[in-house]
């Protein structure tokens, strides 16, 4: 009987997967609540006032910080399987 042992993913790669998902999904939400919000009615003026502007900005700072991480989360899955396939074979 083969050793079946089952395959869990590793904390560095289920951590970035979190980053990923929590940087670019606040990004969008951030997104879609300045779209709801100049469809509610908001104002210029009102946009300039407290939480608007980080709501405004984090799109910005969050969508490239989510694009990097997913590539390192690439990266650290590739590396990872390299080494699997490398052990399988000897």
């Amino acid at each position: 009987m083969p050793n079946d042992t089952p395959v869990t993913a590793h904390r560095a790669e289920r951590t970035l997967a979190y980053m990923v998902a929590s940087a670019i999904g606040l990004s969008i939400l951030a997104f879609l609540a300045v779209i709801i919000a100049h469809f509610a009615g908001v104002t210029a003026e009102a946009f300039t006032k407290t939480p608007w502007p980080t709501i405004i900005i984090l799109p910005t700072i969050g969508l490239p910080i989510g694009l990097a991480l997913l590539i390192a989360l690439v990266i650290v899955s590739g590396v990872r399987r390299g080494r699997e396939a490398k052990d399988a074979r000897n």
